[in-house]
């Protein structure tokens, strides 16, 4: 049975305070404690004050402490809801550090790309938001004054011992059943089903398109903003219909609590009186117990509320993670020096990769030899497993079978940081720092003449200064378009090339550009990284033609390898995409009179 306490999720979030801030949580508990202890302390001062009263003694003392009590019972009250407050907060920001490391803290990225922990990570990530719940610093004072309430009702109950031992325990049975039997009013029992959270994905998704840029030109372009607005209201609707169909009152759990609490009641009531009225109880204690009894109803409404209920999970969903993704995404590194590496070549052996979660093989042994300096292109439709390519080069992943040799020796008998320290990169979905500009060429710094020199190979000396922050928002701070943030991304890679990267993986570099713009940066590429080995992946066969040699990828097989000419000249899949590609050219120059030499 303890092993089962400790495995709820209530449990678990009680134990995540003192961790997040041990003197808070110290504090909040001890307040918790004699807020709860007040009620019947305040029960017997009121009791010995009457007894005082009916003896004719002095109402000093009596009269003292039931004041200093009531007071108290005042104060103490505000007290706790600021100290929840900050206990909330520090909590909040306690589960956010530990989600932030348990996300940053693998070396590979399957944990962030594993479905099965989508659910958890949306909860942690979203719980202190006010979207589906409220913040925690606000949710810390309903969680007390449910604790506050059960320890109250306890504590009266425990009063009672002194009238009968049959009294306590009769009453605060009864009032501790109605948990049990209204259990479903208490506690949202089916917040974590399928249909909820597919109910909040809907709601959360809805939300941000209303409000996040990136679609508000197709909103209003589209009309789709009353779709949106209504979308999200149907959505929350159906969270809020599945949440009163979990809470609502049974008609007949209500018919049993009022029958069980009414008898309980009756029969100690009645006890007390009749004992009043024998004589075998003094007009003290009579006030002392009524109180008593009538406090311990409290139990009923206190306790496991829907507040703790609410704040428990997302605690509990951050600490699975925790385990989870570090198993999901764990690398074990290598101790090998990547030094100078590659100097002889790359090579695929025998390569067979599949995302855990799907099985279905996206590459499937292949062999690939790429001599050092060297520049390879590889083409293929989506889903050929090309981008996948790129992320094992980078030891993001590992492969199921087969290996990836460089100069020899295996990628994964390598230092991990020293390897990809040799390993620079342009994805399709670069990351875009709201930092100034210097900050986004070079994250961990390099000398600013390296970084203009850079931004010039990109084409991108122009953009801004180097400490303009590319965000609008910010003093000075300026936005880019996607072609002008492409080139940023490229300066990036290039700054790497320049402090020492040897391996050049370029993921769609220049897709944002017009044609004229990529033949420009991709001539200013192959020059800046003459020395070092490069990987392009293109689905323009204008900039792949450039490359020493081109890899056709299909369904994890390459299908094709050679120089552009020779896989014209073999008339192949290659010379079909290329065809069909250029044919899209017709004019000879477009609309500035431009010539389009790029596909001649």
């Amino acid at each position: 049975m303890l092993e089962r306490l400790r495995e709820r999720q209530e449990w678990k979030f009680l134990g995540v305070l003192p961790q997040a801030a041990r003197p808070l949580a110290y504090a909040w508990w001890t307040l918790l404690v004699l807020r709860g202890l007040l009620p019947a302390l305040f029960a017997i001062a009121m009791g010995v004050l009457v007894a005082a009263v009916e003896r004719g003694d002095g109402l000093a003392v009596p009269l003292g402490v039931a004041g200093a009590v009531f007071v108290l019972l005042q104060v103490l009250t505000p007290i706790h809801q600021a100290v929840s407050a900050n206990l909330g907060s520090s909590t909040a920001a306690w589960l956010y550090d530990r989600l932030t490391l348990a996300c940053v803290r693998p070396q590979g990225m399957g944990h962030l790309e594993d479905p099965e922990l989508t659910n958890d990570l949306n909860m942690g990530r979203d719980f202190d938001m006010g979207i589906v719940g409220p913040p925690l610093n606000i949710s810390m004072d309903f969680i007390a004054s449910g604790l506050v309430e059960l320890v109250a009702g306890l504590a009266s109950a425990a009063v009672l011992f002194a009238y009968a031992w049959w009294a306590p325990l009769l009453l605060a049975g009864a009032w501790l059943a109605t948990h049990y039997l209204l259990r479903e009013s208490g506690v949202w029992k089916d917040r974590n089903t399928d249909e909820v959270r597919k109910s909040q994905r809907q709601a959360e998704y809805a939300y941000r398109l209303a409000v996040d840029p990136p679609a508000a030109k197709e909103l209003r372009l589209f009309g789709l903003s009353g779709w949106t607005v209504e979308r999200f209201r149907s959505a929350r609707r159906r969270l809020f219909d599945l949440q009163w169909e979990a809470t609502r009152l049974r008609e007949r759990p209500v018919f049993w609590s009022l029958l069980l609490v009414s008898f309980a009641n009756v029969f100690v009531f009645w006890s007390i009186a009749a004992s009043a009225m024998d004589g075998s109880v003094g007009v003290g204690q009579v006030v002392t117990f009524a109180q008593a009894g009538i406090g311990a109803s409290l139990i009923a409404f206190g306790g496991l509320s829907w507040a703790l209920d609410g704040a428990s999970a997302p605690a509990a969903a951050v600490l699975r993670l925790e385990e989870t993704m570090l198993r999901a995404g764990s690398l074990p590194s290598g101790t090998r020096s990547a030094d100078g590496m590659p100097a002889i070549e790359v090579r695929f052996r025998g390569l067979s990769f599949a995302y855990p979660t799907s099985g279905e093989p996206v590459l499937e042994g292949l062999d690939l030899v790429i001599p050092a300096g060297s520049s390879l292109a590889i083409v293929g439709q989506n889903g050929a497993g090309k981008t996948t390519l790129a992320k094992l080069l980078c030891r993001l992943y590992d492969p199921q079978q087969g290996a990836i040799e460089i100069d020899g020796v295996d990628l994964r008998e390598l230092d991990l940081d020293a390897w990809r320290e040799r390993v620079t990169a342009v994805f399709q979905d670069f990351v875009r720092f709201e930092l100034p500009l210097r900050d986004n060429v070079a994250p961990a710094g390099a000398p600013d003449d390296v970084i203009r020199s850079a931004l010039e190979d990109a084409g991108a000396s122009a953009l801004a200064g180097l400490d303009t922050v590319l965000a609008r928002g910010y003093d000075g701070g300026t936005e880019l378009s996607g072609g002008q943030w492409q080139r940023v991304a490229l300066a990036r890679a290039l700054c790497s090339v320049e402090l020492g990267a040897g391996l050049v993986l370029l993921d769609e570099p220049t897709a944002q550009l017009d044609v004229r713009g990529e033949a420009e940066i991709f001539e200013r590429i192959l020059v800046a990284t003459r020395d070092v080995t490069t990987i392009l992946i293109s689905h323009r066969f204008s900039t792949v033609r450039h490359a020493d040699r081109i890899c056709v990828l299909e369904y994890g097989h390459i299908i094709e390898l050679g120089t552009h000419d020779e896989l014209i000249e073999r008339g192949g899949r290659y010379k079909t995409m290329f065809e069909l590609q250029a044919s899209r050219f017709t004019d000879t120059e477009d609309e500035q009179g431009v010539a389009y030499d790029v596909l001649s």
